[in-house]
């Protein structure tokens, strides 16, 4: 690994992984580095790059930028650690190479956790196009409620690029687990919300960018293959957390009917309908009529949802800060 050299140690460390994704990652770094009234560096992980990501990252000349390079990609959770391994805060915060920021996203979230002598924290988000319009708003999950709706769904909004932890806490679970590349955010919110306290802000400070490159689209297969494990992991461990097993984590199908919306946002009308059709083959507390009706609707060009996504004006309002991205 190639480290550039930083400077006096932060109050918070960034962590981004990326891999040849240098025309994304450049605006998400701009809002990373307009953070307002705290002392950060940003760790960013090149996992791997073959394009243009290594030679433009070496010409960055800001001292809160520090670049840790893999020759071969470990691919996400392992890139993740290597930023962990490499930061120097007090606490971490973690930000996909594709997402938003607002500037008093890092001040927010840090003031909301020493408040509550919190080990984690996270806040409100949107949904946003390249266009940078809202399609969906997210609330902040009740910290008091987090662990159990984490034991039923993945709540935290754009989990990649939403919360801080304290980085001793992150250590001491063992940070990511390497073996979960699509469902390691997941596992380390549900560790950390058993571990302690819990903060949130109800406000949107972090923007998820739909965009046909995220990695669900990418890499569905896997995301089946994996799916199982993690599922029996945290049913493995419900009872520690006082959550009956039967409770936790969606069912198969519901991992199918999740990527099948996916591709059916992204106008993949085939891979969409397919993805509906393998739900259908298993029993699904969503039936399997309803989600061969939406096997059927994704194949016509329409994006099934079983309820129709929620945009609050009061949340559209306060992102005004979208504005900055240009």
């Amino acid at each position: 690994m190639v480290r550039l050299a930083g400077g006096a140690a932060p109050e918070v460390s960034v962590v981004i992984p990326t891999r040849n994704r240098w025309h994304l990652l450049s605006k998400t770094l701009e809002g990373a580095l307009r953070q307002e009234d705290v002392s950060h560096e940003i760790v960013i992980v090149d996992d791997g790059s073959t394009d243009e990501t290594s030679e433009r990252l070496a010409e960055i000349s800001d001292p809160r930028v520090r670049v840790v390079r893999h020759e071969t990609s470990r691919h996400l959770p392992g890139a993740r650690n290597s930023g962990v391994a490499e930061a120097r805060g007090e606490w971490l915060a973690f930000l996909d190479d594709d997402d938003f920021w607002s500037p008093r996203k890092l001040r927010a979230l840090l003031d909301a956790a020493g408040a509550a002598d919190a080990v984690f924290a996270y806040s409100a988000g949107v949904v946003i196009d390249s266009n940078r319009t809202v399609l969906q708003s997210w609330p902040a999950p009740d910290p008091g409620e987090v662990l159990r709706m984490l034991l039923h769904g993945n709540w935290i909004p754009a989990g990649g690029s939403n919360p801080i932890a304290r980085a001793d806490v992150v250590r001491r679970l063992g940070a990511f687990d390497e073996e979960l590349r699509h469902f390691a955010e997941w596992d380390m919110w549900i560790r950390l919300a058993a571990e302690g306290p819990v903060a949130a802000v109800d406000e949107p400070l972090v923007a998820y960018v739909s965009h046909p490159q995220n990695m669900v689209l990418t890499d569905s297969r896997e995301v089946i293959r994996e799916y199982g494990r993690f599922r029996r992991k945290h049913r493995r461990l419900a009872a520690s957390y006082g959550v009956p097993a039967e409770e936790v984590i969606p069912d198969r199908m519901g991992v199918f009917r999740w990527l099948g919306w996916a591709h059916a946002r992204a106008g993949r009308r085939i891979r969409s309908a397919a993805l509906y059709a393998l739900g259908a083959a298993g029993p699904s507390p969503h039936g399997r009529r309803q989600t061969l009706r939406d096997a059927r609707r994704a194949l016509a060009g329409d994006v099934p949802v079983d309820r129709a996504p929620i945009v609050d004006p009061a949340a559209v309002q306060s992102t005004g800060w979208l504005e900055r991205y240009g």
